[in-house]
């Protein structure tokens, strides 16, 4: 209770609505400074927390779904909205006499001068007369709102600003829904007004990130100054309930491997095997539908490579985060005159050249597949998403059109982990239901060979090693590399490696920096390096 008391004293807009919200429902929210994966199995969904002053969340749980509300600074009355529009025109009148700003940093800077030299708190008295007269409350209230709409990301900034939701998706000024990491698909209280201001929001938002959209070019892709990916399709006429758009956010910092073995997408065993496989430089494809966490997942293995690794990455969007000192990022380029543009197809080939350790493709859509196939047969490896949901139809769509991968080139990649988002016992999960290994292709079969060394036990939600002592890449690949005279030897290394992820998980060190420190310290030192027993 201190901690929501604390919070009312700087943001009353959080006292009014809760005040009101206890009037209606005779009950006050909990107040939580972090979420847990626990609390979505509350019956009773009903928690407040904060996303960073003046927002603040609250998630209800209702017959209809979980309802998402964003709590901020809003204009109470007509007169004060008429006096926030004035502050508006005030602020755009001073503009031109400003020097201006090519940073965010210094444009916040500008705005809050201009917002300063536009208003005047309770009555006093100013060289410039004109100044828009607020009280202190509105004071603070419209200074969110300028930075919010001018420099921010408008209706949606709360959205942004928590770190909690993966998806954004509005269809229509009064649909907004979300997909949020703790309680699933929700409804929110985001509201645009009205079509034709949400296609002014939509056409500013276009500006801004540099691909302007009209009835003219209606879809559009690009990323937000965060790296989130936006989808905007623009016009009643392509979108028959309203303008739309879709952000999948980005995560500055991913979660580590160890937090999704501690949500069970996937098992300490099969995390072991991976880290075999990227030390040993295998080539790895992250498989799955859309929104099957493919990203994540991916992002999370890349702390198994080595430290002194070279590292390149090439994507359409930058979504990929490496912890080494020695990567490349590089991202495609699809505006301008076309001699200027670049593909993924150019970056891949400029990788070749690059000589890396392990080349890194965000995702492979094309015909930039076969250059990554050949990358693998000159001993670059490769790691990727695909989509695709089994090895079967993700060995259809490479050698189909337009990859073209020879069927005979497909045993140059050495594992597939096939993840999906499932819907278990009232639950939307994300699972690895299966790695397999990619044996070779063979003449008399007219097609490849795989073996199925994990599978996802959906009865128990357990995964399922079924590999032990037959597994083709931990024997004849990594334990000949390794110099094992006994090649089963190595499954002796591949559960000690689970034991060292367990350890981390039960030490608390889940963490993204404390898993890379610790896996770092492996590294160097072996298992004395690490920090605790195993």
């Amino acid at each position: 209770m201190t901690e929501l008391n604390d919070a009312i004293k700087t943001n009353p807009h959080l006292g009014k609505y809760i005040h009101t919200y206890k009037k209606r429902k005779g009950r006050i929210p909990e107040f939580v400074s972090t979420l847990s994966s626990d609390m979505k199995d509350s019956s009773k969904i009903n928690f407040i927390y904060p996303v960073g002053d003046p927002i603040f969340i609250h998630v209800i749980g209702t017959k209809e779904g979980v309802l998402y509300n964003a709590i901020e600074p809003r204009i109470d009355s007509f007169e004060e909205e008429k006096r926030y529009n004035r502050v508006l025109d005030k602020i755009l009148e001073m503009a031109p006499y400003t020097e201006e700003a090519s940073e965010n940093y210094n444009f916040s800077e500008n705005l809050k001068k201009l917002y300063d030299m536009s208003v005047s708190v309770n009555g006093k008295k100013s060289f410039f007369q004109s100044k828009v007269e607020l009280s202190s409350e509105e004071y603070k209230k419209f200074l969110y709102l300028v930075e919010r709409d001018i420099i921010g990301t408008g209706q949606i900034e709360p959205l942004i600003r928590d770190p909690y939701i993966e998806d954004i998706f509005v269809i229509g000024p009064k649909n907004t829904n979300i997909v949020h990491k703790i309680f699933g698909t929700a409804y929110t209280n985001i509201d645009f007004g009205d079509d034709i201001k949400l296609t002014e929001y939509l056409k500013g938002m276009g500006e801004r990130i540099g691909r302007p959209v009209s009835e003219a070019s209606p879809i559009i892709d690009g990323s937000l100054p965060d790296g989130s990916r936006i989808n905007i399709i623009y016009s009643v006429d392509v979108s028959r309930k309203g303008s739309s758009f879709t952000i999948r956010k980005f995560t500055s910092v991913p979660l580590s491997i160890a937090q999704l073995v501690s949500w069970n997408t996937l098992s300490s065993t099969e995390a072991a095997y991976l880290w075999l496989c990227l030390e040993y430089g295998l080539s790895v494809f992250v498989c799955g539908e859309t929104a099957s966490g493919k990203t994540t997942t991916l992002n999370s293995m890349l702390t198994f490579i080595k430290p002194d690794a070279k590292i390149y990455s090439a994507e359409d969007t930058a979504e990929v985060i490496a912890p080494h000192k020695i990567w490349q990022q590089l991202v495609t380029r699809d505006k301008g005159p076309i001699e200027g543009r670049v593909t993924l197809f150019d970056l891949l080939k400029a990788a070749l050249r690059s000589r890396p350790n392990y080349i890194i493709v965000g995702e492979i859509r094309g015909e930039e597949g076969a250059i990554a196939f050949q990358a693998m047969q000159t001993g670059h490896p490769v790691i990727s998403t695909f989509h695709a949901s089994s090895v079967k139809k993700m060995i259809q769509r490479f050698t189909g059109h337009p990859i073209n991968v020879p069927i005979t080139f497909i045993d140059n990649l050495n594992v597939v982990l096939i993840q999906q988002a499932v819907y278990r016992k009232g639950k939307f999960l994300r699972r690895v239901t299966s790695l397999e290994e990619i044996e070779g292709y063979y003449e008399e079969l007219k097609g490849v060979a795989t073996r199925r060394i994990f599978e996802w036990d959906s009865v128990n939600d357990t995964h399922v090693f079924r590999g032990l002592n037959n597994s083709y890449v931990l024997e004849d690949k990594i334990a000949r590399t390794a110099g094992y005279e006994d090649p089963r030897e190595i499954y002796d290394e591949l559960f000690m490696r689970a034991r060292i992820i367990e350890g981390i998980i039960r030490e608390g060190l889940t963490d993204y920096s404390d898993v890379v420190k610790t896996i770092k310290a492996f590294y160097i030192n072996g298992i004395d390096g690490i920090p605790f027993r195993i």
